[in-house]
């Protein structure tokens, strides 16, 4: 598969901004990982609970028994799979759940490979005969196989037995928007890890690029049903992460025929798709000045107008923490399309540094973001896959004494985090004087 996109040193130019990395604007129906946790364990079926073995940290702490411990999760993921085929609903979206979770906090490559057909066989009829939310996590699931897999004749075989299912799922109106939204998720996904043929990209393009086009059709404001936001959003997001690695040629097409019409979508009801169409005008801009420095778009000053207002909203009929995510988004966009800036992020795990300076860069990582979760950091410490795309190297083998090392005392964090309280306290009480002052 054609990396173009993939990320090395940072760029130059890009000046960095804390606080950790800028939220990526979610489904409006997707759940929280907590909730999701919570409904899965309180499934009362024959499946197995999830595993009380789960990924955690192990510094300071008591030797672990790694290979029992791998043993025990291994025979868990054994019940989950053996209940995927249950008559019983109920059970079978039990294990869908509890096999999505153990899926984004382990990385079992092997174990997936030994049972890759029986796995596919049971997401396909999950596809296929589910409804509703066994529809959804069976895509879920398929897109955390393709990122344990990673590139490769098995990868690449799995995503062409289920990518049908997932179109047909993702066009069909009669499915429930939640089982749409995860299937739109999961083929961008998996299309980005394991697809190699140009085609198949192409393909996977067409059909998201269908989803979130619809919706202008007739009108040059958006009218969409709230049940459908997250949808769009999804398809917007999932479109947006295969144009990080679409061949220039490809790309110059959808420059003409998209970013005159993605505006539209910046008028839109919903903040998270405000905010996903935003970020994908911002992706736009960027390959469009790889492609031509000199890069002018003719709408410059309506779409700038647009973003400045978006960017400095502060309306009181939308929610305080909504305001406050849109306005931080559409100042990063209005910044890099004006001036062709992009703030850097970082992300740090464990004794490395993850550098995002590119709008590219952002929506890879919150795509895998959102479907590992609270196990990206592993992921990121372990997968090859993840590390070759975000340029990490190798994988870092330490030893016990250098992880216990690295950890920070609980009296030194409360410390520090006493001292930038402080020094934060004291920067606003400056500038509350000077707006008195004013006044």
């Amino acid at each position: 598969m054609p990396r173009a996109r993939k990320g090395h040193a940072p760029r130059k130019g890009s000046r960095r901004r804390g606080g950790g990395v800028q939220s990526s604007a979610k489904a409006d129906s997707g759940s929280s990982e907590d909730e999701a946790a919570s409904e899965a364990r309180s499934i009362t079926s024959e499946c197995p609970s999830l595993l009380s073995t789960t990924a955690e940290d192990s510094l300071g702490g008591d030797v672990v028994d790694e290979q029992g411990q791998q043993e025990d999760l291994e025979e868990k993921l054994k019940e989950y799979v053996d209940c995927l085929t249950d008559k019983s609903a109920k059970t079978r979206q039990g294990a869908l759940e509890s096999l999505r979770l153990a899926l984004a906090s382990h990385l079992v490559p092997d174990f997936l490979l030994e049972r890759l057909l029986t796995l596919a066989d049971a997401l396909e009829k999950c596809l296929k005969k589910g409804k509703g939310e066994e529809q959804a996590l069976a895509a879920a699931i398929l897109g955390l196989v393709c990122v344990q897999l990673g590139p490769g004749p098995k990868g690449e075989e799995v995503f062409h037995s289920l990518q049908p299912l997932l179109v047909s799922v993702l066009s069909d109106s009669t499915a429930t928007p939640a089982a749409r939204l995860h299937c739109a998720s999961a083929l961008g996904l998996s299309c980005y890890v394991a697809a190699t043929d140009i085609q198949d990209l192409v393909s996977c393009l067409t059909c998201l690029e269908s989803v979130f086009s619809r919706s202008r059709v007739g009108s040059t404001v958006p009218v969409v049903p709230t049940s459908l936001h997250g949808l769009l959003c999804a398809a917007l997001q999932a479109w947006a992460l295969l144009l990080t690695i679409c061949p220039s040629t490809h790309i110059s097409h959808i420059l003409d025929r998209q970013l005159p019409q993605l505006p539209q979508l910046l008028s839109s009801e919903s903040v998270n798709l405000r905010i996903a169409a935003g970020e994908t005008i911002a992706l736009l801009f960027e390959l469009a000045r790889d492609l031509e420095e000199d890069f002018v778009y003719e709408d410059m000053e309506a779409l700038c107008s647009t973003l400045r207002t978006l960017a400095t909203d502060s309306n009181k009929y939308r929610a305080k923490a909504d305001r406050r995510r849109q306005r931080s988004t559409f100042r990063a966009v209005l910044h890099y399309v004006e001036g062709g800036e992009c703030e850097e992020e970082t992300v740090r795990f464990g004794l490395e540094v993850l550098y995002m300076d590119s709008w590219a860069r952002h929506r890879i990582y919150a795509a895998f973001k959102e479907v590992l979760g609270s196990g990206m950091r592993h992921h990121l410490q372990n997968n090859e896959l993840l590390r070759d795309i975000f340029g990490l190297g190798p994988v870092l083998v330490l030893d016990a004494a250098a992880l216990k090392a690295c950890k920070i005392p609980r009296f030194e964090k409360h410390l520090y985090n006493a001292a930038a309280f402080k020094a934060r306290t004291k920067a606003r009480s400056r500038v509350r004087d000077k707006r008195a002052d004013l006044l």
